[in-house]
């Protein structure tokens, strides 16, 4: 019999003692002033994520507020972009609804890939030992061809390779090679 101790357990002692009051975010940089984060915060949940709101419209929009992004995109409704000048996106990628592309730091999404329903693309963390929770964060890149597949995350500071694929439900923690395919049992 395998025992577990609880969290709870008098004798668990934390590797680092959290003190979330002194958190500084040192290191993140938004890239834009605040009205500039404002209006898009607003622009896209009245706009962008809208079901009604026409995708055709979507790429255009983006690029207003600072993305870089190729010709025949075509990104469903749903879909959630944090900094748009922080995205790189290029031609004939399909983005699927409801994916989440939470760029605190760079994403870059090469041609002819696929980011299907529901995806996360996370570019954001924490250094788990600082007693402040400071950001880790790093960005991802997408290279052409690759593929992430419905509910899917890509971590921070992870490069999916060429004609990749990180299967459903999968998480590629680190860099998946070209041609290989990462499943949610961890196989490659």
């Amino acid at each position: 019999m395998v025992q577990t101790t609880s969290v709870r357990d008098a004798t668990h002692r934390p590797a680092v003692a959290r003190h979330l009051r002194g958190f500084t975010g040192a290191g993140y940089d938004k890239g834009r002033p605040l009205p500039t984060q404002a209006a898009w915060f607003a622009v896209q949940h009245l706009l962008f994520a809208k079901w009604w709101f026409p995708a055709r419209w979507r790429p255009p929009l983006l690029r207003a507020f600072g993305a870089r992004v190729g010709q025949r995109v075509l990104i469903r409704r749903g879909v959630r972009v944090h900094w748009p000048w922080k995205l790189d996106v290029g031609d004939d990628v399909w983005i699927g609804e409801d994916a989440w592309i939470l760029n605190l730091e760079p994403v870059v999404i090469g041609h002819d890939c696929c980011v299907s329903q529901s995806a996360l693309l996370c570019t954001g963390s924490h250094r788990r030992r600082s007693a402040t929770f400071e950001f880790d964060n790093g960005p991802i890149r997408l290279e052409p061809g690759s593929w992430v597949a419905a509910r899917a995350v890509v971590l921070r500071g992870v490069t999916v390779g060429r004609d990749a694929v990180v299967g459903a439900g999968a998480i590629a923690h680190r860099n998946v090679p070209a041609d290989s395919v990462l499943t949610a049992g961890g196989a490659v």
